[in-house]
């Protein structure tokens, strides 16, 4: 039973951002031809390389998080990656941002091995929990963007949203459904702590389901007012 209720719960809360991450890179490799060099920095498991397989697709990464890793082609610090400049036409670039001390440092050197012409596809969050603990460092905002890929050298064709603010609105759903507590020692003493248990449970469990329907409109309906959950950047080596 405890199994079939884990499976619904992953099923029920369908997160959009992975099925908008697919969609945005699927768009991205379509401009890539057969002989390109592609560089997927900071690729960690990897979930996109079968969308680059016609490419010459190389990873870097410094694999030190405790997760299982696709072996890189080079295990490095991204702020010096050990090949030449100007070696890749492109680079994939996926929810790495907000765990490196010195993005501005990551972003220059990311320059130095693009040829000119060359295009990066950049998204990472700008509301989400810390993960990745210990390397977990910022948020950004699309200005944040701005600066810091003008500053490399990068001129930005574009910057929107990843997921809608339904997404967004979801995710903090599913956060309250997870984090809210059950326990009575989570919950205030006398009278409060009699009115808020009944108020606190119901609520999750009001989460638990309005998750799922939010998750479900946003891949149907990407409304773009209030928060994005990430941003995601094309620029262009000029």
């Amino acid at each position: 039973m405890k199994k079939i209720l884990v499976k619904f719960k992953n099923w029920w809360f369908k997160n959009s951002s992975r099925e908008y991450l697919y969609s945005v890179n699927e768009q991205f490799s379509n401009f890539i031809d057969n002989d390109s060099y592609v560089l997927d920095a900071g690729a960690g498991t990897a979930p996109y390389k079968g969308l680059f397989n016609h490419a010459n697709y190389e990873t870097a990464d410094f694999e030190q998080v405790d997760k299982n890793y696709t072996s890189s082609t080079y295990v490095c610090d991204l702020k010096s990656i050990p090949v030449e400049a100007e070696r890749f036409d492109f680079i994939i670039f996926n929810q790495v941002m907000e765990h490196l001390p010195e993005p501005l440092l990551v972003l220059e050197e990311l320059h130095r091995v693009m040829k000119p012409g060359g295009r990066i596809i950049c998204t990472c969050p700008l509301y989400y929990q810390e993960h990745e603990i210990p390397y977990d460092f910022y948020r950004y905002t699309q200005f944040a963007h701005r600066h810091l890929f003008g500053r490399a050298g990068f001129t930005i064709e574009s910057i929107d949203w990843l997921e809608g603010y339904f997404g967004t609105v979801a995710y903090q759903l599913e956060c309250m459904f997870k984090y809210l507590p059950v326990n009575p020692k989570g919950f205030p003493m006398g009278l409060i702590g009699w009115i808020a248990a009944p108020i606190i449970i119901g609520c999750k469990v009001a989460a638990f389901l309005f998750a799922g329907v939010f998750y479900r409109l946003d891949l149907r309906f990407k409304v773009k007012s209030g928060m994005p959950k990430n941003y995601v950047v094309i620029a262009k080596k000029v």
